[in-house]
């Protein structure tokens, strides 16, 4: 009774926490890059962990696109049914390995023992950011696992230190900064209420087509031709290893590219260049 009162209250307030069948994508809370010049005296800062997004439903583990993850029965147990937010991280620099370990059908207890769980939200909870920390660090508490963290969150009084702490953070191995509206509330969908700061920008697109490669890539893959989710359309040529091109992700999966800005009218991205396949394209586990 008490998850479902917490449920109903936070729909009543415009919050959406995943409550479908089974290998429904989870309505989620996205992050858009930080705008400078920002007031920051509304926004909570933490460290952007570089790890596969894990959303705990009140009984499973879930990737952001939906698919349940094999986690071992430790893992998990114990366990709240409130659903929690977070992101499984295996260490800065780790995150082929929690990719590997997410990816798993049947979990590797030596894989899973070197994760940990980084909450940083309370999906269901309907208060503020503000509101909702205190819960979330006595929801962590509660569960008593070494695995389960609550993300530490600071409050930085100007944007020189903004600036200073992700010099510090991307120079000890990190991936960037993350900043959380204190009066938000949990709304899924791209808003105002979470942003990133990176040193580069990064953004996720489509994949509709192969391009044939010419010169060295004759027989190869020269480009995927892909569609970012506002319907733009672009060439993504570069960032791809020999074996990338040789066997390049599929029609139909989602890819993350990093770019410089956009260009001015066309919206479309500067310099992009492959990352990776998203960590939770079903069609890449093993």
């Amino acid at each position: 009774m008490k998850r479902r009162a917490l449920l109903l209250g936070a729909l009543a307030l415009g919050t959406r926490a995943w409550a479908g069948p089974a290998d429904q994508a989870p309505t989620l809370l996205l992050a858009q890059p930080w705008q400078a010049g920002t007031d920051l005296a509304d926004w909570w800062v933490s460290e952007k962990y570089d790890g596969v997004r894990g959303f705990w439903d009140g009984s499973a583990l879930r990737t952001r696109g939906g698919e349940r993850i094999a986690a071992p029965p430790w893992f998990t147990a114990g366990w709240p049914a409130t659903p929690l937010d977070g992101e499984l991280w295996a260490g800065r620099g780790g995150f082929e390995q929690a990719q590997s370990a997410v990816a798993r059908q049947s979990p590797d207890d030596a894989a899973w023992r070197r994760l940990r769980y980084m909450v940083f939200d309370l999906p269901a909870h309907p208060g503020t950011f503000d509101e909702r920390l205190p819960a979330l660090r006595a929801t962590v508490a509660a569960i008593d696992q070494p695995w389960v963290v609550a993300v530490p969150q600071q409050r930085v009084a100007s944007a020189a230190r903004l600036q200073a702490l992700l010099r510090e953070v991307v120079a000890g191995g990190g991936e960037g900064l993350m900043l959380h509206r204190g009066s938000s509330h949990y709304r899924a969908g791209r808003g105002d209420a979470l942003r990133k700061l990176k040193p580069h920008d990064d953004a996720e697109a489509r994949v509709i087509a192969h391009l044939p490669g010419r010169g060295r890539h004759a027989g190869r893959l020269g480009a995927l031709w892909v569609q970012t989710p506002e319907g733009r359309r672009f060439a993504l040529g570069s960032g791809f290893t020999d074996a990338q091109r040789a066997d390049p992700p599929p029609v139909g999966s989602w890819v993350t590219y990093r770019h410089r800005g956009v260009h001015p009218g066309s919206g479309l991205p500067r310099f992009a260049s492959f990352l990776r396949v998203r960590a939770d394209d079903a069609r890449f586990r093993p």
